[in-house]
């Protein structure tokens, strides 16, 4: 029997690419030295008193607290290619689609960690003429008065507040958003900005901390291919298996709109 509907096109085997953020979470957070299991444990330094000295000297028994941090959330991806597809893209369909569901668990993983950051009940008061300039020099402010380091200290905002830094004088005009989200020449106060539109579904929030605040973790990064049973296609899938805690609560302040 004759195939007379099929009509013959040229695919076009290059893609075109949806845009996406690089993550930040590597910049903002602390990873374990080492991740075995499902549950990585950090330990928090004990205080160690200082005394004035008369003549003798007392030992302190050193203590630690423990913050545990469970491996328990999972995100995967998944999607067929049948044959015919991969044939007529001239084979150049899966490694596109595989590099696009990457750049997309990067963005759920930023929005996994700076909901962990939103927790924190560590808040700036808004007065009444207070711009976003103002609430970042408040937060630092605040961290400051806590004795949290400068270095490594970021401020996390997004375009709504990006968009009044830029129509704030105080704030300067030359500066450049680099592929991993830092706004390289826009410090204020002395602390980096970072950009992501993952903080608060995009809505007006600030978030200043410092990268020991928060610990996140990867234990398994995963990706695989397969030949799917009672299909003409092969199946492609990643898992991912992570986690994140805050350490030190003290290092964390937010303002969030509304």
């Amino acid at each position: 029997m004759a195939v007379t509907n099929f009509i013959p096109s040229i695919w076009e085997a290059r893609l075109l690419a949806k845009f996406h953020e690089r993550s930040i979470t590597d910049l903002i957070t602390t990873a374990p030295t080492k991740v075995e299991g499902n549950k990585i444990i950090f330990n928090h330094v004990s205080d160690v008193s200082i005394n004035p000295y008369t003549g003798t000297v007392n030992f302190e028994d050193l203590t630690t607290s423990k913050v545990e941090l469970p491996l328990d959330h999972k995100n995967y991806w998944a999607f067929k290619v049948d044959d015919v597809d991969a044939v007529q893209a001239a084979g150049d369909l899966i490694d596109p689609h595989v590099e696009e569901a990457g750049y997309g668990l990067q963005e759920a993983t930023d929005k996994f960690v700076l909901t962990e950051a939103l927790k924190t009940n560590n808040k700036v008061t808004k007065g009444g003429s207070d711009k976003a300039y103002d609430l970042i020099v408040k937060a630092n402010t605040a961290l400051n008065k806590k004795k949290v380091p400068k270095a490594d200290r970021f401020a996390v905002i997004n375009a709504e507040v990006l968009e009044e830094l830029n129509l704030d004088a105080r704030f300067t005009a030359n500066y450049t958003i680099l592929e991993n989200g830092i706004i390289e020449g826009g410090d204020i106060n002395g602390t980096k900005l970072i950009f992501s539109e993952e903080l608060n579904g995009g809505k007006f929030a600030i978030v200043v901390l410092h990268k020991s605040a928060i610990g996140y973790a990867k234990q398994l990064e995963e990706t695989e291919a397969m030949r799917l049973q009672n299909s003409f296609a092969d199946g492609i899938r990643g898992l991912q298996v992570d986690g994140v805690k805050t350490l030190r609560e003290e290092a964390i302040v937010k303002y969030v709109q509304g």
